[in-house]
């Protein structure tokens, strides 16, 4: 792995390289860049930010991926767990992985993530009701989803925004 050294800019949020950099290594920073908004202690309010991190951590993947966003009561992030690398149709999303790793985390709430390479974001049966069932198990333990986010190629939809929740 390469490291470049970056300079900050003149204004707020720009960066200067002191060598030449490949796409790659680009596409590489606006991982760790977007890892590091989602990183532990930060407190998300805006649901396009939140998208536009999600957007760019799993864009690359080459299949699905469903994931936890964990946060603690005030709403400021624990972590980020890929949990499942297959489809969403079946049963690969198992409830009580969801609900072992919000309790590991000691998670007040959650975002569940499904990142799809292959369709628009548009959200699946399946993933409504997905929701409702994660939703009633993790209810069970006093944690709460504030959103299912369906990442796409073409973007980003909320169930949340959607009423499915």
């Amino acid at each position: 792995m390469k490291y470049h050294k970056l300079k900050a800019g003149e204004t707020s949020g720009t960066y200067g390289m002191e060598s030449p950099i490949t796409e790659a290594d680009i596409l590489q920073m606006a991982q760790q860049l977007a890892m590091s908004r989602l990183s532990k202690g930060r407190a998300l309010t805006e649901p396009k930010h939140v998208f536009s991190h999600l957007k760019t951590l799993l864009q690359y993947h080459e299949h699905e991926v469903f994931a936890l966003l964990l946060f603690d009561t005030k709403h400021r992030v624990i972590g980020f767990r890929e949990l499942f690398g297959c489809t969403l149709k079946g049963a690969s999303v198992y409830p009580r992985e969801v609900v072992k790793i919000a309790l590991e985390h000691t998670a007040a709430a959650v975002i569940l993530v499904h990142y799809d390479p292959s369709e628009d974001p548009e959200p699946s049966q399946a993933d409504r009701m997905l929701t409702t069932t994660l939703k009633n198990a993790l209810n069970m333990i006093g944690t709460r989803i504030l959103d299912h986010v369906v990442v796409g190629y073409e973007g980003c939809v909320s169930l949340a925004e959607r009423g499915h929740l």
